[in-house]
């Protein structure tokens, strides 16, 4: 776990001067997959592992950037922007500080030639000059020398990512002594990911970043971005487990799904006026427009509008107490991910499947994009050390590979710690 005093010290060692220390969280997502980017609904819980920046204000419009867990230092001029994505780590800071500061190049979020954005669609990255979002702080932010460093496992799905937008985003707000909206800043971390790193996320990880409660999860509607608190029962744990598979396909696999997903939309909106995204239709109306549409896009969406009814469904079982409800639906969300929005793999089922097998675990399924990264796992609270130690040694027996398997705690959401 990083300590924020070491930070700071090693900040005063690199950059010779005192700087503020502050943090944003990972998450880990209950149930609720490939649903954001639809207007759906997702249940969220922060984690208590964060990504931390040590900042500075400068006087001039550089940004000085350094990171412990890639060992490098990048220097970035908050006026020049390069016109593409450079796939480096850089393009997350690069992003949020140029969103907020209102200084980057216009430029649309990429995607799939098969099919366009929805256009009604509130996730698609609004236009630079749209007005609920293209100056949501006022002023501009101010160059500074940063220091980065995580205790979120990179490439792990659990959004390490979002963590860094907002943990620098709310850094160079702060340091500008800007006023902080954290759903505004939320839109800005998602906006910068759409055009700075050419993902087209939906807004969960940022919203989660930013309204972390340390009681539980979060119901969290991504159309109108309301939600409410889910607390977790001192009797229940969240166990996490990392397959130590990292999803080099997700980012071009994730922007598939969502071009399926807005063909999808295309199809049922013909028919069905009402259907503006796919948290929109009913299984009766994708039934009705079935062979309008290939076999995969039809999976696609189906995965999608049964994943916003279990997600429903879920939080009322959590709150009536019915922890083998909740479960099912976590079995059920990950059968769905894997036959009908095709986003697991083989180690991903292996793991969820150790883990619905052993006593005290009441369901267990894939987190965050897919193809690698992690499983989570809802558990009886008396169970969960047999739980970790069982699921790391059959999993390394199945695989060969040795997993890293922890108890999660909610996390807050983003802060000044320092």
């Amino acid at each position: 776990m990083i300590n924020p005093d070491d930070l700071s010290c090693d900040f005063e060692r690199t950059f010779a001067r005192t700087p503020r220390v502050y943090r944003a969280p990972g998450r880990v997502n209950l149930i609720g997959e490939h649903t954001d980017y639809n207007d759906g609904f997702v249940m969220p819980m922060a984690l208590d592992r964060s990504t931390w920046v040590a900042a500075a204000p400068r006087a001039d419009r550089a940004l000085v950037v350094a990171s412990r867990e890639y060992r490098e230092t990048i220097t970035l001029d908050l006026d020049c922007h390069p016109p593409y994505p450079t796939e480096s780590w850089i393009d997350y800071v690069r992003g949020i500080a140029a969103v907020l500061d209102g200084s980057g190049p216009e430029r649309p979020a990429p995607h799939s030639q098969d099919a366009a954005p929805a256009p009604d669609s509130p996730d698609v990255a609004p236009a630079p000059d749209s007005p609920d979002v293209a100056r949501p702080f006022q002023g501009r932010v101010t160059g500074a020398d940063m220091l980065i460093a995580s205790d979120v496992p990179i490439g792990a799905g659990l959004s390490s990512s979002a963590a860094l937008e907002i943990a620098c985003g709310y850094a160079l707000l702060d340091l500008a002594g800007m006023p902080i909206d954290f759903d505004a800043l939320a839109r800005a971390g998602q906006r910068a990911e759409h055009e700075f790193v050419g993902i087209r996320c939906g807004i969960m990880d940022q919203m989660i970043a930013c309204h972390g409660e340390t009681s539980g999860a979060l119901l969290l509607d991504t159309r109108t971005l309301q939600h409410r608190s889910l607390p977790l029962p001192a009797s229940l744990r969240v166990v996490v487990g990392n397959t130590m598979v990292h999803h080099e396909l997700a980012s071009s696999e994730y922007n598939a799904r969502r071009a399926d997903c807005e063909a999808g939309v295309q199809t049922l909106s013909s028919r069905f006026p009402h259907v503006r995204a796919l948290r929109d239709a009913s299984l009766p109306e994708l039934e009705g427009v079935r062979a309008r549409m290939s076999d995969r896009v039809y999976r696609r969406c189906r995965h999608v509008i049964t994943e916003n009814a279990r997600v429903e469904e879920a939080a009322d079982a959590l709150v009536a107490g019915d922890f083998v409800r909740f479960g099912r639906l976590m079995d059920q969300s990950h059968h769905s991910l894997r036959a009908d929005y095709e986003v697991t793999c083989a180690e991903l089922d292996t793991m969820s499947a150790i883990a619905r097998g052993l006593d005290g675990v009441y369901g267990a399924r894939m987190t965050g994009g897919g193809f690698g990264g992690c499983i989570v796992a809802l558990a009886d609270a008396s169970r969960v050390d047999a739980i970790e130690v069982e699921l790391r040694t059959r999993y390394e027996a199945a695989t060969g590979r040795r997993p890293d398997v922890w108890v999660c705690t909610a996390g807050a959401g983003v802060s000044r710690v320092k």
